[in-house]
């Protein structure tokens, strides 16, 4: 018994003092580096180097929004998903924490056992009857602790941690990710409702300057300055104008719809707060972008095939622990008696330690097939991982170039829609001068809300290309400076 414990010993201290098998991880590898270490986005116009915000929709002013942004952040189902998944994750890897300590049981017995005696081989009791029978009778009372541990002398176990404490990250970044997302989302179905409730008061708006004006050609008509076809071509726009009011509606009940399952509520939900026409928000003059360094720490799916990475590293460590021994450590510490009342004595005391060996030699070749594929999966994992930076950086660099030439394109429409409104005053002196007619007068007020609608529906634009670089920056989760 003594050598048992010796050995036992010696084994336990060959575990403490085991190696860990298999490739550190070094990082993930260097991709982009003349954009990355460049300091800035090439795109990035006049936009700020500084660090952006991370609840970006909050720079937009607008109360609604910020409302509807954080409603869902608390009730979507999406973000409620992946926050299982979260909690999956860090199960696991407490799982694998806890397959590397003992497993541990107690044991309590009571055995009543009749002609075991005779059975074993021992002599039956002289006498007769009744004392015969008592002395075939046994009984046997035992409670104990008995454990069983493998020891991790290869890491094997200690790479599964390592691999599963990646997992856990992995899917929060997920999570994060899906932050990120459900944020744009949020916004760019606000600013749909917004720009539908636009159009269809500017529709409502056109349909009433043509109601005016082909009133007055009838007028005209009448005297006969007017043909039959100019009044029936003004009569067409305006039917025309007027069957745009159903599908701007339908758009409208559609985003409110929308808004209201993005937070977590029944369709129509929302039809009370938003019905209400408003102003799309519009985005800063200048908009914070940092650098693609600082982008690509802050970028969720950056960081989740990031993770991906080092999980699929940690796995080539265990699988080739597969190839050396398993030692497993028994033990089993009681007592034994025939008479419960003596059970405790310290003479009924039995422990039993044993190292058992496990190996399999000749499994080698399917072992080794095993530590072939996890090296494939982590090939395949870094060039995930590079896909994703340069898709990152992709992202972004579009996003501040179409953000940058719409931005434009609002500057060009506004001087536009300065002109027709200086237009329209001319017509005004005109007409009270006596050179212009009240057509004239509807003619230019026609074009300046014409014009006047194409800077709005711009804005709405340059504020969705706004929420589509927001996006592409990685933001909506958290403080950018914490993910640094």
């Amino acid at each position: 018994m003594r050598t048992l414990a010796v050995s036992a010993t010696a084994v336990l201290a060959l575990g403490v003092a085991g190696c860990t098998v298999g490739p550190d991880y070094q990082g993930p590898p260097k991709v982009a580096l003349t954009e990355v270490d460049g300091g800035g986005f090439r795109r990035a116009g006049d936009a700020q180097p500084q660090s952006p915000p991370a609840r970006w929709w909050t720079v937009l002013g607008d109360a609604e929004l910020d409302k509807l942004e954080v409603a869902a952040l608390a009730g979507s189902p999406d973000a409620a998903k992946y926050q299982a998944r979260v909690r999956e994750a860090r199960a696991v890897l407490r799982l694998n924490r806890a397959n590397g300590l003992p497993t541990t049981g107690v044991n309590a017995a009571d055995l009543h056992a009749k002609g075991l005696t005779s059975f074993l081989g021992a002599a039956p009791a002289t006498g007769g009857g009744e004392s015969a029978s008592q002395s075939n009778v046994l009984d046997v009372y035992t409670v104990g602790l008995d454990a069983t541990w493998e020891l991790d002398i290869f890491g094997g176990n200690r790479r599964a941690v390592e691999g599963a404490r990646a997992a856990a990250q992995a899917a929060q970044a997920d999570f994060e990710g899906a932050v990120v997302s459900l944020t744009a989302e949020v916004a760019q179905a606000y600013l749909s409702l917004r720009d539908a409730q636009a159009r269809l008061a500017q529709s409502r708006r056109d349909a009433e300057i043509e109601g005016r004006t082909l009133a007055m050609e009838r007028q005209r008509q009448g005297g006969g300055v007017a043909t039959d076809l100019d009044v029936e071509r003004l009569n067409d726009q305006l039917l025309s104008t007027r069957a745009n009011f159903e599908p701007l509606q339908a758009q409208i009940t559609d985003q409110l719809d929308r808004l209201a399952v993005l937070t977590g509520r029944a369709p129509g939900d929302l039809d009370g707060e938003l019905i209400s026409p408003a102003p799309a928000p519009l985005p800063p003059a200048r908009a914070p972008v940092g650098d693609p360094a600082s982008l690509l720490r802050r970028r969720p799916d950056v960081r989740a095939a990031e993770r991906r990475l080092a999980q699929q590293n940690a796995l080539i460590g265990q699988r080739t622990a597969d190839l050396f021994p398993k030692v497993t450590l028994l033990g089993d510490i009681g007592f034994n008696s025939t008479q419960l009342t003596s059970l405790l004595e310290s003479g009924n005391l039995l422990y039993v330690a044993a190292p058992i060996l496990q190996w399999s030699p000749f499994d080698f070749g399917r072992i080794r097939a095993r530590i072939a594929q996890a090296r494939g999966a982590r090939d395949e994992a870094e060039a995930d991982y590079r896909k994703a930076v340069l898709g990152a950086l992709d992202d972004a660099e579009s996003a501040l170039a179409r953000y940058g030439r719409q931005r434009q394109a609002v500057e060009a429409l506004a001087r536009v829609r300065d002109s027709a409104d200086r237009a329209a005053r001319l017509t005004e002196l005109k007409m009270q001068g006596g050179t212009a007619s009240t057509l004239d007068i509807l003619d230019a007020e026609r074009r300046r809300v014409d014009d006047e609608t194409g800077l709005e529906q711009a804005e709405v634009q340059l504020t969705q290309d706004f929420v589509v670089l927001e996006k592409s920056l990685g933001l909506g989760w958290q403080d950018p400076a914490a993910a640094s």
